[in-house]
């Protein structure tokens, strides 16, 4: 089963003035949050990547490069499925002013009824099917190209990544607001026959060398896989 990495980007100016970028253009990083990107390529150095997923917005695009910009490193592949929710008339608008507004209540206790509001806003009941169906495919290709110890990263947005690992945790789309997600956090998720399992959520800092594969061991012949299975008692981890 490959193991998906899902970063969010690293913190922008609109971000530290506390603005809803959505997907205005030329939103980048500010200077943290180019620190913030050199610090995880750092972290994720020795780690082998089959594939790196973008969302198509100016702030994953730059967390992208850095994280690509080793030697033997995929080039980013851009996919408008993992951008941001579209947020319409909320679009650029202060986050302490938007929560004056009646429908700041709804998307934090029932956002799976939300539509915002103006021309191209959406739901985020469809931001979660796109984003879940993008990296589900994806996962699924990356596993068939480069085996099941396949590793590849998906580099997107922080209500997008919550959607995502609400989906693996199998929670509703009204409970997605529980999950934390910060500027070039690393949450990790593994998708096997039988269910997701959630490795990490909003990790800043862990060493993740452990996610590179041993060498293989050997099999008995037709012995069941035990992939899918969830370790009873715990498990020893990944020490």
């Amino acid at each position: 089963m490959a193991t998906l990495l899902l970063v969010r980007h690293g913190r922008t100016k609109a971000n530290a003035d506390g603005v809803l970028a959505g997907w205005t253009p030329g939103v980048g990083l500010d200077d943290l949050g180019r620190g913030q990107a050199e610090t995880l390529a750092t972290r994720l150095a020795s780690i082998p990547l089959a594939a790196l997923i973008v969302s198509p917005l100016d702030r994953c695009q730059e967390t992208a490069k850095a994280l690509g910009g080793l030697d033997g490193r995929p080039e980013p592949v851009t996919d408008e499925r993992l951008g941001e929710a579209k947020y319409g008339d909320w679009q650029g608008e202060k986050l302490s002013k938007l929560a004056k507004d009646p429908l700041w209540k709804v998307v934090q206790q029932n956002p799976s009824g939300v539509v915002f509001p103006g021309e191209g806003g959406e739901s985020l009941r469809t931001m979660w099917d796109r984003s879940v169906d993008a990296v589900r495919e994806w996962d699924a290709k990356v596993e068939a190209e480069h085996g099941p110890d396949a590793i590849w990263a998906a580099v997107s947005h922080g209500d997008v990544i919550k959607a995502i690992v609400a989906d693996a945790l199998g929670l509703h789309l009204d409970q997605f607001q529980r999950i934390m997600v910060d500027p070039c956090s690393v949450s990790i998720v593994r998708y096997t026959p039988l269910r997701p399992f959630v490795i990490k959520v909003n990790d800043t800092g862990s060493d993740l060398t452990a996610l590179v594969p041993k060498k293989p061991r050997k099999r008995r012949a037709k012995a069941p896989s035990r992939d899918s299975d969830a370790p009873v008692g715990g498990g020893a981890g990944t020490a």
